[in-house]
């Protein structure tokens, strides 16, 4: 049987003259539109192609060798194209757009807006359906990270105390203000890490590496970039988060405790307004 809103590796069956039919086990033979029939891959009967399937606009199953945007099970950030009673329209990438239920709206959207949605396929219905209300689809699965892990993160929205964002599409986790040395808006997809597993269950994350392989790549920065400066940076613990962001990509922070640690060890001096190399 074939996965409606998934990628799918299906074998052709029959060729006609508006298109191929490959074999959906239990759903029957899909049409695969001729506009579709790759030109790089063999497409004979017995080959093997991999397609998306999903409901054309007559409700009946359609395969296509384009893949969207997202699939069945995943989340992602998508434009509205247009609102009607029954809801709004997202493009995902394929011909017919994406259906938003108002029910499954968090808040009003107009055209031209961006929102992150789930993508799920109504059991009653088998339409893939998109929702904003992502809450009901995180946090379900026991949460098994450790300090400093590497994680996929998509930005979700900003808040009093940073940006909410997901974390390997199934928790939700918080990126803190002050871990914030770049510009994030919703919808971005970043690299990130675990900062802190909370006993309140929460989770804390940072852009960049946490601990002391962070702190050593940074003071190792700060010294090349000392150097290369003849001995004087324009750069203190009174800096801007923005011009500590442009000359090292790092929180200040993180740059406060790399230059205090560069300090203790009496590698440098710090003033009000820069820091400068001590000579040896």
């Amino acid at each position: 049987m074939a996965l409606i809103g998934r990628m799918n590796s299906l074998q052709v069956v029959k060729h006609t003259d508006f298109g191929l039919y490959l074999d959906g086990g239990a759903d029957g033979e899909i049409l695969l539109p001729k506009r579709y029939i790759p030109s790089d891959s063999p497409s004979e009967v017995e080959d093997w192609l991999n397609v998306f399937v999903y409901l054309d606009s007559e409700d009946k199953l359609i395969a296509t060798t384009e893949k969207p945007k997202v699939q069945v099970g995943e989340f992602a950030s998508l434009k509205v194209v247009d609102i009607n009673r029954v809801g709004l329209f997202l493009d995902w990438g394929l011909p017919k757009d994406l259906l938003l239920p108002h029910s499954e709206e968090k808040r009003p959207l107009q055209v031209g807006d961006y929102c992150v949605v789930h993508v799920f396929l109504d059991k009653r219905s088998k339409r893939i359906t998109a929702s904003a209300k992502l809450d009901r689809y995180l946090d379900k699965l026991p949460v098994n990270y450790q300090s400093g892990q590497e994680v996929d993160l998509l930005v979700v929205e900003a808040t009093d105390m940073g940006f909410k964002a997901i974390i390997n599409g199934q928790h939700w986790g918080l990126i803190h203000k002050n871990e914030v040395f770049k510009f994030l808006r919703s919808g971005m997809r970043e690299k990130g890490y675990i900062k802190e597993m909370r006993s309140d269950g929460k989770i804390s994350l940072s852009l960049q590496p946490v601990g002391e392989e962070l702190m050593g790549s940074l003071s190792q920065q700060i010294l090349a970039k000392l150097r290369e400066q003849g001995g004087v940076l324009a750069l203190s613990d009174k800096s801007s988060p923005e011009a500590i962001s442009a000359h090292f990509r790092a929180s200040k922070g993180n740059f406060k405790k790399a230059i205090g640690g560069l300090y203790k060890q009496g590698l440098i001096q710090i003033h009000a307004d820069r820091i400068e190399l001590v000579k040896a």
